[in-house]
């Protein structure tokens, strides 16, 4: 595959500078709050994934055509936009969608070059409303990201790979998009058996093992095979609690860790049996959910239970407390070194990727609130009712439903995570981490209500 040429453009300090940093793996360009801070084109070879970038920063997009120094930068964007393969497009998502943004995105409308809509700077509740007014560019599905904090880079990834196949397939024939390897990372503590696991999948002794804690430091990937289904399997090193990580070694083999995660369609926690759900152990599962990856709890050894059905039971309470969030995740009983429960484990593997991927109709939806909202109304707040209105997904991977309702802001958390169960049952979605974004309706009249 060719290194692909990627543009990031956008109006002034919408965080053009700061991403294109993360993706080309170093400070190149400078950063500060103050607008204009980039005014000539800067390039660089970046990775994401597996792709090879040559990035491309511009200029923040200034709406003039004089002889000014604004307008002499506006030509340096435009054309940047006509020399790349891919544009993408920066809004904030904390400021919204401006008229400048407008402007902007209907002169990438006329490129006709694929553009990936993001809106920078989501990270928080802060955010959320400026993703959704993005969708009004009519660039597609935008997505939440953060150059600051490296966050959503899994979905540009994908992202990037939708809109440019042609440019992203692989010279070996390997196809992307919809047959592409499902990428599956293999995570946990360290010493918890996640080496061993990935050996009995490939049916050979691939990565070291040991009885040391440790031995594995950097994140291996290997493309395999199970049931006809392309995957690649990510080993990746243990992560410990942080104020342990101590050595400079250990701490790049922890953000390796986490860069899998993020690139990851579905996680495995693996957890020893004796010990598992402890507080790390809860710690790296919440970091698979806030990136939003599909998730598996795979228990270890086994085969060293006494009483198999009573420590299941456990397992599964302690899940359903420790992590409400995931508890309708998978929870498979392994044996790595005598292969069993191999076929459970990947079984649910499949099952949460399709969860991750799915799709519910917008009719289907409203029909479930109208009778989730007979069977347990919202709770009034300040004797003031609380009224939702209709429901629809606005993405997946994963699943991600906005609902509007007077008061948004008033709903409680409780009667939010009713909803999720209910999404959860009335669309056999029990793996995916879903995802419920609650939005204000725009009518004058309901203040009154």
């Amino acid at each position: 595959m060719r290194r692909l040429k990627l543009a990031i453009v956008g109006r002034p300090n919408v965080g053009k500078s700061t991403l294109f940093n993360r993706l080309a793996g170093k400070k190149l360009a400078i950063v500060d709050d103050q607008p204009g801070v980039t005014r000539d084109r800067r390039e660089a070879h970046g990775r994401l994934g597996d792709l090879d970038l040559e990035l491309i920063d511009t200029a923040g997009f200034e709406d003039l055509t004089d002889e000014s120094l604004e307008a002499r930068m506006r030509a340096q964007t435009e054309a940047a936009v006509a020399e790349a393969d891919i544009i993408l497009f920066l809004i904030d998502a904390r400021v919204g969608v401006t008229p400048m943004d407008e402007r902007f995105a209907s002169l990438l409308r006329r490129a006709d070059k694929p553009v990936v809509l993001g809106a920078n700077k989501a990270e928080g509740k802060a955010g959320q409303e400026g993703v959704l007014e993005a969708y009004g560019l009519g660039l597609g599905e935008p997505l939440g990201l953060s150059g600051e904090h490296g966050e959503g880079m899994g979905d540009l990834y994908a992202a990037i790979l939708a809109a440019a196949p042609d440019l992203t397939a692989p010279q070996s024939g390997e196809e992307v998009g919809v047959d592409r390897p499902i990428h599956l990372a293999i995570i946990g503590r360290p010493n918890a058996g996640k080496s061993t696991l990935v050996n009995a999948l490939l049916g050979e002794d691939r990565m070291l093992t040991g009885p040391e804690a440790g031995i594995t430091r950097d994140a291996i990937s290997v493309d395999w095979s199970y049931e006809g289904r392309a995957f690649r399997l990510i080993d990746t090193a243990g992560m410990r609690k942080k104020a342990r990580v101590q050595e400079r070694l250990e701490v790049m083999s922890v953000a390796d860790t986490i860069r899998a995660i993020r690139f990851a369609d579905v996680c495995v926690v693996v957890m020893d049996q004796a010990e598992a759900f402890e507080k790390q152990d809860l710690a790296i599962a919440d970091l698979v959910i806030r990136e939003g990856r599909a998730i598996v709890f795979a228990l270890t050894k086994w085969d060293q239970v006494q009483d198999p059905s009573a420590h299941m039971v456990e397992m599964r309470a302690r899940l359903e407390e420790s992590l409400p969030q995931a508890k309708g995740a998978a929870l498979v009983k392994l044996s790595a070194i005598a292969g069993r429960g191999l076929d459970a484990l990947m079984g649910a593997v499949l099952t949460a990727y399709e969860d991750w991927n799915a799709r519910v109709k917008t009719g289907d939806l409203n029909k479930w609130l109208h009778y989730m909202l007979e069977r347990h109304p919202p709770p009034a707040v300040k004797g003031r009712r609380i009224k939702p209105r209709y429901i629809t997904q606005i993405k997946a991977r994963p699943p991600t439903f906005v609902l509007m309702c007077s008061r948004a802001s008033e709903l409680p958390e409780s009667y939010k995570r009713y909803l999720v169960n209910g999404i959860r049952q009335a669309f056999n979605l029990p793996a995916a981490p879903i995802r419920l974004i609650v939005r204000q309706n725009k009518n004058p009249f309901d203040a009154k209500e």
